[in-house]
């Protein structure tokens, strides 16, 4: 369907449950694809509980903070290699202008 002529996703409930906790999530994901998110989740926490957080509201913070720095490392290295496509075009152009037809 669509709304001012833009697509509107279909959501879905998917129903998880995460670290012991039934969660209903509305989602256009794939049922699938959320859990894999949950299990990525649960094995972080399950990895901090391993190293000796036993306290399980910690070590889900500590996980989500975890993964929010990847994701945070994850879009700076997007950046930087976009960053570096754009010097690459505009010396790709100056040696372009600088080098006479063949």
């Amino acid at each position: 369907s669509s709304t001012s002529g833009r697509a509107v996703a279909e959501t879905r409930r998917v129903e998880v449950v995460l670290l012991g906790q039934p969660l209903a999530i509305r989602t256009p994901a794939a049922p699938e694809y959320v859990h894999r998110l949950a299990r990525y989740l649960e094995e972080r926490v399950e990895a901090l509980r391993q190293a000796g957080v036993h306290d399980p509201t910690k070590a889900l913070l500590l996980a989500a903070l975890d993964i929010t720095d990847e994701l945070f490392r994850a879009r700076e290295a997007g950046e930087q290699v976009a960053a570096l496509g754009a010097r690459l075009g505009a010396l790709t152009s100056l040696l372009e202008r600088a080098t006479p037809p063949a």
